[in-house]
């Protein structure tokens, strides 16, 4: 983890398969439970700015309600119109049963 680690919530408030937003610092941050895995994204929409906390999460892609774009969650990539800019992805680890996300430190993926 990078320097500047903030926990966002308990690891067990957050289920597999949900998704949240929260407030970190000065940014709003989705944060994800995908199979036990946790990711961390901005959460509004590139396209219109709808909050990602309130998307549909199926497998490791994120619908958004608004216009039903979507984004590959590890990735932040745009993977369905009307969405073509990628969102920023955020380094999260979990400590002690807390979420952290750090918002100075870009998610690390393959894909």
């Amino acid at each position: 983890m990078a320097e500047n680690p903030v926990a966002v919530c308990a690891a067990a408030d957050l289920p597999p398969g949900s998704v949240r937003s929260f407030e970190v610092g000065d940014e709003r941050v989705a944060v994800y439970n995908i199979d036990g895995t946790f990711y961390a994204t901005e959460a509004y929409c590139t396209h219109a700015m709808a909050d990602l906390g309130d998307g549909i999460l199926e497998g490791d892609v994120v619908e958004c309600t608004l216009h039903f774009g979507a984004f590959h969650v590890p990735s932040g990539k745009a993977v369905r119109e009307p969405c073509c800019t990628d969102l920023k992805t955020f380094r999260t680890e979990v400590k002690d049963g807390q979420v952290y996300v750090d918002l100075s430190a870009p998610a690390t993926t393959g894909s």
